[in-house]
């Protein structure tokens, strides 16, 4: 890290609501946010927005004629959008950069799309402009009427964490003094789930009979079957340069790292990854500052486990407490990071470390420094340090 950067404000939709007091009272029980859904022929887990955030995005597309034929995954990126900017007080005249990532883009309208075209022989007018990625960051800077350079991309289940790093890369080179940065994910359509069943990591139905039942195991080392369930969401986090008095927290190392495919789904047993973001994270900090972990863990067996592989071989005997959300509302895909990161924040404010309920409980002796970790298929790996 060339110089501080503050985050100033965070908003997120998700299976655990909207408002700040709502998610923290949702992260308070061990209970879960996932329930049975049908795609056509399939029924799977899934981490639903909750009906009273689908009625406002339902408003919110009503609310402007050029919002009609917008993906659930731009209309989500608005409405966080514009709540993350409200609360940390920006104007248009603040001319702010824009950075919102996607894993799988505007997927429920391209496949829309693509059976009326399979049916008529032709696309429709819209499919082209409607479906690309860069609708995401252009329609809330049309929204939000920033001046400031705006960028869109994936970089699959890492994709927030890289937007952030992308935000801190452009503060640190003087040319903004403030980024949005985030990711949105609308994932809950039939080919996506079809998909990720096809590679044998989702999670299977519950039994019927057993309603303490967790579909997703994430973090648990015993499981024996992979058990990745999708969620929707979207989260929007403000950067700023310098050590702001509203602070939420302070972003105090950042890490990346590419390794060489063994699998194009997979990371290695090891995650040399991992390895190389947390390292690069902690810069010249002590691994024993770290108090907390927020992994990635997708609830995959493999997944899981060379995570975990990596943060033994990073801190040794002195591992920080180890915790995740994926195992409550699902994997987002690209707002995944953010998630974890606002989850990280909530425990910072609050001073309370939030358990896994399946796995050995554990107790922080502080709550001061948590890492933040992201990974996507390739191996693409961040690593954010926050502090208070």
């Amino acid at each position: 890290m060339l110089q501080p950067v503050s985050i100033t404000a965070i908003s997120s939709i998700s299976p655990l609501g909207e408002t700040t007091p709502d998610i923290w009272k949702n992260y308070q029980h061990n209970g879960h946010c996932l329930s049975e859904k049908s795609f056509g022929d399939i029924k799977a887990m899934v981490g639903q927005l909750p009906s009273v955030v689908k009625s406002a995005i339902k408003s919110l597309q009503h609310s402007d004629s050029h919002f009609k034929n917008l993906d659930p995954s731009v209309l989500y990126a608005i409405y966080t959008s514009r709540n993350a900017v409200a609360e940390a007080g920006w104007t248009s005249k603040d001319n702010f950069g824009i950075n919102i990532g996607s894993s799988r883009g505007a997927t429920a309208l391209f496949e829309k799309y693509h059976e009326d075209f399979l049916n008529r022989g032709r696309a429709q007018t819209l499919s082209s402009p409607t479906t690309t990625l860069g609708n995401i960051s252009s329609w809330v800077a049309h929204d939000l009427q920033t001046q400031g350079p705006e960028i869109s991309h994936s970089i699959t289940c890492s994709t927030a964490l890289h937007a952030l790093l992308n935000g801190v890369a452009w503060i640190n080179s003087g040319m903004s003094d403030k980024f949005l940065v985030g990711g949105s994910e609308a994932p809950l359509t039939n080919f996506t789930v079809a998909q990720m069943q096809a590679i044998k990591i989702y999670a299977p139905l519950p039994p019927q009979t057993n309603a303490n039942f967790y579909p997703c195991r994430s973090l648990d080392l015993h499981k024996t079957k992979n058990s990745m369930v999708l969620g929707e969401a979207s989260a929007m986090a403000c950067l700023e340069r310098g050590i702001s008095e509203n602070a939420l927290a302070n972003i105090i190392g950042i890490g990346y790292a590419t390794e060489v495919l063994e699998h194009s789904v997979s990371v290695s047993s090891d995650a040399q990854c991992f390895q190389r973001s947390m390292k690069m994270a902690l810069g010249t900090i002590n691994p024993n500052e770290v108090d907390i972990i927020v992994t990635h863990t997708p609830g995959t067996i493999k997944g899981d486990s060379s995570e975990l592989n990596a943060i033994d071989a990073v801190f040794l005997d002195k591992k920080p407490a180890l915790t995740t959300n994926k195992w409550k509302i699902g994997h987002s895909l690209g707002a995944s990071g953010l998630l974890s990161l606002e989850m990280a924040i909530l425990m910072l404010q609050n001073q309370e470390f939030i358990n896994v309920p399946f796995i050995e409980a554990q107790t922080p002796q502080r709550i001061k420094t948590i890492m933040v970790n992201a990974v996507g298929f390739g191996g693409n790996a961040v690593s954010i340090l926050i502090s208070r």
